[in-house]
């Protein structure tokens, strides 16, 4: 699986692309079908509580992609509510 971590406007730190790859191949491991996970993470203005902004969009061979956007304090825990959502909607897809 390929992950492709973009940073809007701001340099993100190695120990968060780390924490992205690791959660990225975990997801991978219950999920072997995804072939590409793209991740944005954007500071909203005005600097403000729940101003960290990740979208996630994953990729998998002839299907649509599924993407999850979402807000919080930091990147970690909008990174880990992104990927509570993709799971969710990987099992919809499953069934």
């Amino acid at each position: 699986m390929d992950v492709r971590i973009k940073s809007l406007h701001f340099d993100a730190s190695t120990k968060l692309n780390e924490f992205i790859e690791r959660k990225a191949a975990r997801l991978n491991r219950r999920y072997p079908a995804i072939t590409l996970l793209d991740a944005t993470l954007k500071v909203v203005k005005p600097e403000t509580s729940l101003n960290k902004e990740v979208a996630i969009k994953v990729t998998r061979p002839n299907m649509a992609a599924i993407v999850a956007t979402k807000t919080a304090n930091t990147f970690e825990e909008a990174v880990d509510l992104a990927l509570e959502a993709i799971e969710r909607q990987l099992e919809k897809d499953k069934e």
